[in-house]
């Protein structure tokens, strides 16, 4: 976790083969995973959220083990940050529109 703006960045180009200019959010997690980092680009520059928690570890959802990279959404990852079990959620039905190309 002694990484910073240019080492986070570096590895979502070369190692996620991902653009860290997007405006998306990037997580890096300790082996412990109590603590976490957020990567994000806001159009005038990086910023790096970090969270150690106290007591606890931070659960993501089941991973493939060749996978590099997982896509979560907003809520997800708001849950993931508040140390809510992900099994234990259950989403009610909501509208959603559908975009057709």
């Amino acid at each position: 976790m002694r990484k910073g703006f240019n080492a986070l960045s570096g590895i979502v180009r070369n190692e996620l083969a991902r653009n860290p200019l997007s405006g998306e959010v990037f997580l890096f997690l300790n082996r412990r995973r109590t603590h976490i980092k957020l990567l994000v680009w806001d159009s005038t520059g990086y910023v790096i959220y970090y969270k150690r928690l106290e007591a606890g570890t931070f659960e993501l959802p089941p991973v493939s083990p060749d996978e590099k990279s997982i896509r979560l959404t907003r809520d997800k990852l708001m849950l993931i940050l508040e140390g809510i079990e992900l099994k234990s959620v259950k989403k009610r039905k909501r509208f959603s529109q559908i975009i057709s190309s």
